[in-house]
């Protein structure tokens, strides 16, 4: 994978996004020279034009990874890239038209951007069509041999399993006994060079995934390895790096408090995201107020109560805020004192709740925590004090999800849907802990983007 940012992406999507970006151009190009013979125009240099060439591409890939066109399931099937295609072009004249908008002058003529769009389509499609085995099959993934043949290796292996996997293992040395739980493991003490065994794999990576690592360190076969420049990563490491968040069953703070992240040096960014949180919650505000005032009056005239409703929750530090949404449960929804989950297909929440649950209108009103600083656009989301007392308890490390702003939108958020439970709450955990160290504006932005397709197909809102 290459690191962007400090965030991982797969080299076949930083291929295929190259390869996006000089089609979108040309199509873009080919329907200005179409339409400038169509009306007897002198053809000009290709600079003449260049903004208009670039804001077309930006604003279509943009669409693009808000929508999923570089998801794993876009690049093993034809007809997932086609729908996504499709509905990225059409949120592409909306990016578009904001562009003509805030800077006149800088996009294609309408009847250009009609011809590039159809042509962008086409393009895209062929070469999808044309090079699915190169981009869904083996070519781009990490030949990767694992050290360990326990449970944490047979973890990797499954996770090798899995479509649109970035690697594929080919083979486990077993470093230990009584711990094999992979029948195919090779025992270390009949492999008399490691190096060589690793050669004779065409093995790119090897990750050291043993199970007790207290006096069991193969480090002879580690420094031998990384001299002879194998690349060697320990399985913390390795999973955040394919899965996107950090996994709790193999973390210990040891690998926490010397591993890359976390770091002071992001000062800038946070100054960055606090003047773009004030400036696009203002926009927004203003652009929002409209609608959420008929959503308020939807809710007082589909139920008895208040269309706000305030809630505790807790914010950076542990600090607690006042949280304002619309009301979308009953008034009796917590009859009882007891602060309790949102289940599915819930019997509180109200017909309009239902609704406005499901386009995520009730979060509009957040946008004034935005404002005021309580909250960001982007972060974990802010929890009930009730609930955070009880999951600081049961989960290690949930504290640590407080030392960064809660957001309206997240990485948990966008790669996990709706849970109600101490197993969703931790794999939710891993995905916020992974973006308290890995935090860029890099991040947050392909976080907001990302969050269009979550609205779309709002899977798991509740």
């Amino acid at each position: 994978m290459v690191r962007l940012f400090k965030h991982y992406v797969p080299y076949a999507v930083v291929f295929l996004g190259l390869l996006d970006a000089l089609l979108l151009l040309t199509a873009a190009e080919w329907a200005w020279t179409i339409r400038a013979h169509q009306i007897g125009m002198a053809i000009t240099p290709i600079a003449d034009r260049a903004l208009p060439l670039m804001s077309f591409a930006v604003a279509l890939q943009m669409a693009m990874v808000a929508v999923g066109v570089y998801s794993p399931e876009a690049l093993q099937s034809h007809k997932f890239a086609a729908a996504r295609l499709l509905v990225a072009i059409s949120l592409g004249v909306i990016f578009l038209s904001v562009i003509y908008f805030m800077l006149p002058g800088t996009t294609l003529w309408r009847s250009n951007s009609l011809y590039a769009m159809a042509l962008a389509f086409g393009l895209l499609m062929t070469m999808r069509v044309a090079s699915q085995r190169v981009f869904g099959g083996e070519a781009f993934k990490r030949r990767v041999l694992i050290l360990g043949a326990g449970q944490r290796a047979l973890r990797i292996s499954r996770l090798a399993e899995r479509d649109g996997a970035g690697f594929v293992v080919v083979g486990h040395v077993e470093m230990t006994e009584g711990q094999s739980v992979i029948p195919t493991a090779i025992a270390r003490a009949n492999i008399e060079n490691l190096s060589d065994h690793v050669l004779r794999l065409n093995a790119s990576e090897v990750v050291l995934a043993i199970e007790e690592r207290r006096n069991a360190m193969p480090l002879a076969d580690l420094i031998r390895l990384r001299t002879t420049g194998v690349h060697v990563n320990e399985v913390s490491t390795f999973l955040e790096r394919e899965t996107g968040r950090i996994d709790l069953r193999s973390t210990n703070p040891s690998w926490l408090i010397f591993s890359d992240g976390f770091t002071s040096g992001r000062r800038i960014s946070s100054i960055f995201k606090r003047v773009f949180d004030v400036t696009a919650s203002l926009v927004l505000l203003v652009i929002a107020l409209p609608l959420i005032l008929l959503g308020a009056l939807a809710v007082k005239l589909d139920s008895r109560g208040p269309a706000f409703f305030r809630q505790t929750r807790v914010g950076i530090y542990g600090a607690t805020f006042d949280l304002v949404k619309l009301r979308s449960m009953r008034t009796d929804a917590e009859a009882d004192g007891k602060a309790k989950w949102a289940e599915k297909d819930d019997p509180r929440v109200t017909r309009v709740g239902k609704w406005i649950r499901l386009l995520r209108i009730d979060e509009l009103p957040q946008v004034w925590s935005v404002l005021k600083g309580d909250m960001s656009f982007v972060g974990p989301r802010p929890e009930r004090p009730e609930f955070v007392a009880d999951l600081e308890e049961k989960l290690v490390y949930y504290a640590e999800r407080h030392m960064v702003k809660p957001g309206i939108t997240g990485w948990a958020q966008i790669n996990y849907p709706y849970g109600a439970s101490l197993q969703d709450a931790r794999a939710k955990l891993e995905y916020d802990l992974y973006y308290a160290k890995n935090y860029t504006p890099f991040l947050d932005i392909l976080i907001l983007l990302q969050t269009i397709r979550v609205v779309l197909w709002p899977e798991g809102a509740r």
